[in-house]
């Protein structure tokens, strides 16, 4: 089990959304809570209202959906085993 914290740092601002996910086989990675992100951000309707909790929610899930997080875990997860094994 694992967080991952997607981000884009500026120098004006940093926003991100984060989660928590599990390992389900080797390689294998999924959210541990689909409904349990974390952010930063505030999300707006079209006529600028705040999107509801469970909106904003399902607006992430998409979000999250289209990223390579997995491949960018298993590539952390694989440099940081390397990185313990030449330390041996």
């Amino acid at each position: 089990m694992g967080q991952t914290l997607w981000g884009n740092p500026s120098s004006a601002s940093v926003a991100g959304v984060a989660w928590d996910w599990v390992e389900l086989q080797e390689g294998v990675f999924a959210m541990a809570d689909p409904l349990g992100l974390v952010t930063n951000l505030r999300l707006v309707g079209p006529k600028g209202e705040a999107l509801s909790n469970m909106q904003v929610a399902l607006y992430l899930n998409e979000l999250v959906r289209t990223l390579p997080w997995q491949s960018e875990v298993s590539r952390a997860l694989q440099s940081e085993q390397m990185m313990h094994a030449t330390s041996h």
